[in-house]
């Protein structure tokens, strides 16, 4: 194996760099082998980071390191089986979980806004309750991953398999995001991997308990969550 440069060997302008042209290298690699360039390219300095709607992302990056760090929020706002599913991840798989939590209680934060944020204003409750706490729990990491699918929705169309993360300035690795819902559903099967009891529940995706419903006939992945605004991600992507 090569030996890993860590990021402040590494000007951004290369960082960016070189994840643009992992972009277009790796477009139509496995899953598998993009992980695997990341854990060579990064070392210790790349996470995997998961809602833990299911463990898919964590379960292939422990076959390329095994241990590796999988980031979760803990907004506060979870549903039971979300932390059951981290609980349970963290139990019997290879991979080493490391849980986030906001500044503040969900107490401190209704004290200090008023309750129920997430109805009057969603996207300040989710930059205090996971953008802020993530983007302070990657910056010891070069790199981090995700389980952003294109088929998921439109505004996820365009996502790279590996791309560069302008607003944490990390590069950014997304490698089922070619993959479809039989892909993931494919592998689960074929693995025995984890995944959260609300998507046997009528839920496509599952984020904080207060602003997600189950999926109606016909709608994508993603119409249960902040249904009935026009917010479609929480900021993190």
């Amino acid at each position: 194996m090569r030996a890993v440069q860590t990021q402040e060997q590494r000007t951004n302008d290369e960082l960016k760099a070189l994840a643009e042209q992992a972009g277009r290298d790796l477009e139509d690699a496995s899953a598998l082998e993009i992980l695997q360039w990341a854990v060579d390219t990064f070392g210790e300095r790349f996470c995997v980071t998961s809602s833990m709607e299911d463990a898919v992302v964590a379960h292939l990056a422990s076959r390329a390191r095994p241990g590796v760090d999988v980031v979760f929020l803990d907004t506060g706002y979870h549903f039971p089986e979300t932390i059951g599913t981290r609980d349970a991840v963290a139990a019997v798989m290879d991979v080493n979980v490391i849980t986030l939590t906001p500044r503040q209680t969900v107490a401190e934060q209704d004290a200090e806004f008023g309750a129920k944020l997430h109805d009057r204003n969603p996207d300040l409750c989710c930059a205090m309750r996971k953008v802020k706490p993530l983007e302070e729990g990657l910056t010891s990491y070069a790199a981090w991953a995700t389980g952003l699918r294109r088929d998921e929705s439109p505004t996820r169309a365009n996502t790279p398999v590996v791309g560069w993360d302008e607003k944490r300035r990390k590069v950014k690795v997304s490698p089922i995001a070619r993959w479809t819902q039989d892909d993931v559903d494919a592998y689960v099967l074929e693995h025995g991997v984890l995944t959260n009891p609300l998507l046997m529940d009528g839920y496509g995706s599952v984020g904080c308990a207060p602003c997600t419903r189950r999926l109606l006939e016909g709608e994508d992945a993603r119409a249960g969550r902040w249904s009935g605004n026009a917010k479609t991600e929480c900021g993190i992507h």
